[in-house]
């Protein structure tokens, strides 16, 4: 009765080491946990997306004679109507322009415009000022620059790890971590890591903290075109996947050894 005291102890300690471990886990679990400390004068300012290279956008533009306008608005062929444009009114489908790497695209009339770095709004009041010149003093041209959906990466411990297309003008990065299917609990809060690269091409990864609510405040909030975001394992998956490629041999040492123990007992007792 003794002899199995000894290995229901060691048995259990064994259990309660992994329990203990384990449960470090859980701490830091939960995102924005100083929320009613934070700020909140500092994040009241409202989004607005910066044209960047490689983005993809519409402008169309309306003025009181469609005739006039119809230079400026870039639209897709149809088949059904023997290669004839059609107007936006008439239901045509604008073509996207594509932003080359120095930030410019080729406006029609107008020539090369250099729209990244530029928000929405900047775009139109550029693209309103230069079509000016060829519109009557009567008419006041109404321009709309729209852009097209763009991709962020989500990778590490997150549920579904991949690239997201994002089909409105922002997103901020716990709307992308809902889009990924949220964290794993294994995913490291406080060291996410968002990899940009700007206008210029430069590169640079930022650490970002999820537990902290003052991440709101932070112009790495909102995401921009091709961000990735890293979601780190913490200590306790790394232990784990080691221990996972040498589960079965672990467990047979330790057979042989309570196996061995057991022998030695019964003869020196």
């Amino acid at each position: 009765m003794k002899k199995f005291s000894i290995f229901q102890l060691f048995n259990l300690s064994i259990i309660t080491v992994l329990f203990l471990t384990s449960c470090g886990s859980a701490q830091n679990v939960a995102y924005l946990q100083n929320s009613d400390e934070i700020n909140y004068e500092l994040s009241r300012y409202l989004y607005d997306a910066r044209i960047m290279p490689k983005d993809q956008i519409t402008i169309s533009v309306n003025t009181t004679n469609p005739e006039a306008s119809l230079p400026f608005n870039l639209l897709l062929q149809n088949a059904y109507q023997q290669g004839r444009t059609i107007s936006t009114g008439g239901g045509g489908t604008l073509m996207p322009y594509l932003v080359d790497n120095e930030g410019y695209i080729n406006f029609p009339i107008v020539g090369k415009l250099k729209v990244g770095g530029l928000t929405k709004s900047e775009a139109e009041k550029l693209v309103t000022e230069k079509i000016r010149t060829y519109l009557a003093e009567t008419e006041n041209p109404v321009v709309t620059v729209t852009m097209a959906s763009y991709s962020v990466s989500v990778l590490g411990e997150v549920a579904r790890p991949g690239s997201f297309q994002v089909s409105r003008e922002k997103i901020n990065i716990l709307e992308a971590l809902a889009q990924a299917g949220d964290l794993t609990i294994y995913g490291v809060r406080e060291n996410v890591k968002l990899i940009r690269e700007d206008a210029t091409g430069k590169k640079s990864i930022v650490t970002l903290n999820l537990n902290d609510a003052n991440i709101i405040n932070s112009p790495y909030y909102y995401l921009q075109q091709n961000d990735v975001i890293y979601v780190e394992p913490n200590n306790v998956k790394a232990q784990n996947s080691k221990v996972g490629q040498t589960t079965t041999l672990w467990f047979s040492a330790t057979s042989i050894l309570i196996s061995l123990t057991s022998l030695l007992y019964n003869i020196l007792k």
